[in-house]
This record gives C-alpha cells, sequence and structure tokens, in this order.
C-alpha cells in the first residue's frame, strides 16, 4: 500500500437494548487482535444528543470542514466534489421522506424503506419546487432520495443529521431556531401538497409508503480552509448502517462478523507487512481512533493482547 490505510467504521455501537443484547453474543476475534496491537491516538467525545453524529465529526475534520454541531455543510461539500460550483453559496441535503403519524409522536421510516425511483422523485420535485424558490431556494436533483438545495436560509442553521432521525421519533430533532421557521412551514405545507400528489396516489396502488415530508440535513458553506477529496488511505465502510439505523440487530451482529473476518483481517495483515495503520470505531456518542505500525516488538505485543478487553468492552464506550 502506498499510504497509510485508515479504516473509519460507522454505527459500531448502538445504546439501543437490542444492540447491547447482540454484542454479547457477538465473537470478533480480528477486531480485538486489531486493536491489542495498535495504540490510543484520540477521542471524539459528544453524547448521543448531538446533531451530528460521531463519525460525521471526524470526517469534517479529515476534509477539512470542522463546524459547529449540526452545520457541518456536506452539501457544499457534494457539490463541490461533484465539480459543481457552490458560488460560496449556503447549500442543504434535502431528503424525500415518509413520516408515520402516531397519536404522541411523529417516526421519519428509513428513506430506503421508499424504494423510491427517479421518476417519482424527479415528479415530486417538479411540484414542490415552486414552493421552495418562493423563499429563495433553489432545488437540485441528485438522486432518488437525495436532492439538493441552495439559499441562504441554510447558511447558519443547524440540522440534525439525517443518521440521528432515520427510524426515530423526529420530534426532539426538528430544527428549532428562528431560522428554521421556514424550514418548518415549507415541510408542513409539502404534506398538504404531497398527500394527494399523482405519483403518491399510484405509489399506493403499488403497495409503497407515499413520500409526504423531507427532511434537511448538511447545512452550511464550504469553508475556505476544506479539503478536495478524501486523505489519503481514509476507507469509510459503511457495512453496519442499514442494519443500524433500521434496529435490526441480527442483521448488525451478522454484518459485524463479516466485518471483522474481511476488512479487520485485512488491516491486520497490513500490520503484520510492517505497514502503518490507523482504525476509529464510532458510536452514537463518541468516535475512538487507534494507530500503530507492524514494527512494534513481539514482547510488547504479546503483552497487549493479554491485557486488552473484549470488544464488548471498549465498543460498549462508544
Amino acid at each position: 500500500m502506498s499510504d497509510a490505510v485508515h479504516m473509519l467504521i460507522p454505527f459500531a455501537y448502538s445504546d439501543s437494548e437490542g444492540c447491547t443484547r447482540a454484542l454479547r453474543e457477538l465473537a470478533l476475534p480480528q477486531l480485538e487482535r486489531l486493536v491489542a496491537r495498535l495504540t490510543p491516538a484520540g477521542t471524539d467525545a459528544g453524547d448521543e444528543s448531538s446533531l451530528s453524529t460521531p463519525h460525521e465529526r471526524v470526517l469534517a475534520q479529515a476534509f477539512g470542514l470542522a463546524a459547529a454541531d449540526g452545520r457541518i455543510p456536506w452539501a457544499a461539500w457534494q457539490v463541490r466534489e461533484a465539480g459543481g460550483d457552490t458560488r460560496a453559496a449556503a447549500w442543504a441535503r434535502i431528503t424525500p421522506c415518509h413520516w408515520r403519524v402516531e397519536t404522541d409522536h411523529i417516526a421519519m421510516g428509513h428513506p430506503q424503506d421508499l424504494q423510491l425511483d427517479p421518476h417519482d422523485s424527479q415528479a415530486m420535485l417538479a411540484a414542490m419546487r415552486p414552493f421552495f424558490e418562493q423563499d429563495g431556494i433553489a432545488l437540485e436533483y441528485h438522486a432518488p432520495t437525495l436532492w439538493l438545495a441552495r439559499g441562504e436560509v441554510f447558511r447558519d442553521l443547524a440540522t440534525a443529521s439525517l443518521d440521528r432521525v432515520a427510524g426515530r421519533t423526529v420530534d426532539r430533532w426538528m430544527p428549532r431556531a428562528e431560522a428554521a421557521k421556514t424550514v418548518r412551514r415549507l415541510q408542513q405545507e409539502m404534506q398538504m401538497l404531497l398527500y394527494t400528489h399523482e405519483s403518491n396516489e399510484e405509489r399506493l396502488r403499488r403497495g409503497q409508503l407515499p413520500v409526504n415530508s423531507f427532511w434537511v440535513s448538511g447545512t452550511g458553506a464550504l469553508p475556505a480552509s476544506h479539503r478536495n477529496g478524501p486523505p489519503p488511505g481514509l476507507q469509510i465502510n459503511h457495512t453496519l448502517r442499514d442494519a443500524a439505523l433500521q434496529e435490526d440487530w441480527r442483521g448488525w451482529a451478522a454484518a459485524w462478523r463479516q466485518l471483522d473476518a474481511g476488512e479487520c483481517a485485512r488491516l491486520a495483515h497490513a500490520l503484520d507487512r510492517g505497514e502503518p495503520a490507523s482504525l476509529t470505531l464510532c458510536g452514537e456518542r463518541k468516535a475512538k481512533t487507534w494507530s500503530g505500525h507492524g514494527a512494534e516488538g513481539m514482547l510488547r505485543r504479546i503483552g497487549r493482547l493479554f491485557s486488552q478487553p473484549g470488544a464488548s468492552s471498549f465498543l460498549q464506550d462508544l
């Protein structure tokens, strides 16, 4: 390898009771050996109520996008990465979604559950665009469940990551700042617009969930210090994401076993070849990084193997 490998694993642990139960029966021998051979290299400490997730904070630092909580400008960064001109403007990610209204709360389904195709997505965007434009917001299609929006309202607006709210109650994550009034009003207006939209009527006939709202995230403008492209050697592994967001803890455990036998083992082989390597594990509160290289003395390595706690111990600390 020409560059030191840095493997970043989001959703390595969740505070969910189901995750804790799954972890008790989960054997991750390669991960345990890997952590035993590496040295703690830093912790990004936070809590489960932060708007930005730990893995997003780590990535923001790597990309030169460090910002206040909920203001990492992922949308503007995405525009620039695709070769677009951000025009020093403020951008946001707009995710079409399904909100399930219960008696005492509103919950957001996982966007993938919509099975939204490009035709339906673009038809809904076209219907919604004039309402956004009245508030000075330009909408652009990027993917079925990802639109990009440009507008001054997003410049200083703190918003919760989609990874915080997908599959959960939306109330606690709704933006409350004065600048968010425009967003909340648009959400209400779009609920009424989409209720009778022909694409939704067809989706209901096909037994699919209707799109009845949208989520705003990744707000802000690019800082001058941002980095084009990922840092050399950085590998972001999303194997655990979908199962964690859907609270499929059996699937999450199976994904962890696959990750343990595959990527964790390969990172250990890089150490065997004398190459430097880093590992960052991210939960809902913290991100912890370990670094090292294969030149460490044998006696020290053996001693740390015997003193290293099991995976459940350091994962639950995330």
